[in-house]
């Protein structure tokens, strides 16, 4: 009894039906994975503006140790144009100087964030506020309580 062949041309390939199907598949993890992605990106970038305030806070103090005074912008402790995560550069402000004295940084109550310097990233946005209060202001990267806190305004509790 001879044994019947498949035609090979019914072999060949996938049909309609199932690349529609992988290509929902694909679509689904896709919608899935890309927004945490996104989301490890943007804390990613967080914490990396973060690491580098300690690191431009912890200059700044020790330059205040060595010549008695806070330096009066960041380029006078080798910070000058360095870039935040999101492509702009860092805020520095001398709040014990006439210069920055004007311009601190309030928590919701209006209170000044600290006593001595401001330093922050203006965040994602590229818009600021001098008041956490403002929305603008809510994903600012920024130094509080004298350098005892540093992360997100929107993190910061007073």
């Amino acid at each position: 009894m001879p044994v019947k062949m498949c035609s090979l041309d019914r072999m060949r390939g996938f049909t309609l039906i199932e690349m529609v199907f992988v290509l929902a598949i694909l679509g689904i993890v896709l919608a899935i994975a890309i927004p945490g992605f996104e989301r490890y990106m943007d804390r990613s970038r967080i914490v990396e503006a973060s690491n580098a305030i300690i690191e431009m806070q912890k200059t700044i103090r020790d330059t205040e140790r060595t010549k008695g005074t806070l330096p009066d912008d960041l380029g006078a402790v080798g910070f000058g144009g360095k870039a935040d995560p999101w492509g702009r550069p860092y805020e520095y402000f001398n709040l014990r100087t006439s210069k920055g004295n004007g311009k601190a940084r309030k928590d919701k109550s209006l209170k000044p964030l600290n006593s001595d310097f401001d330093l922050y990233s203006v965040g994602p946005d590229g818009a600021s506020a001098a008041s956490l209060s403002s929305k603008v202001s809510r994903d600012d990267v920024l130094r509080a309580r004298d350098g005892r806190f540093i992360g997100t305004a929107e993190e910061f509790d007073p």
